[in-house]
């Protein structure tokens, strides 16, 4: 399986709704190939966080800082 026909599929994986072999080929990719690996996870753990509804508050430093490099990555963008 290649990582294309894997991410065509992560959808119905997440959701469960996949016939159990093409289940079985997707998690043998998982097994060796980390990029989709880290994708799949990080989907999933997107989904989560918006299921529940869950509001994580930022220290103030860290937002300033997310903040500044928002904007000094605007900056960089209008630039070019």
């Amino acid at each position: 399986m290649k990582c294309a026909d894997f991410l065509k599929e992560l959808s119905d994986y997440l959701d469960g709704a996949i016939d159990e072999t093409l289940k079985s080929d997707l998690e043998e990719h998982l097994m060796w190939c980390s990029d989709c690996h880290i994708v799949c996870n990080t989907t999933q753990k997107t989904i989560e966080v918006y299921r529940n509804n869950e509001v994580y508050p930022l220290p103030d430093e860290i937002r300033s800082r997310l903040h500044t490099a928002i904007i000094d990555k605007c900056k960089t963008k209008r630039c070019k």
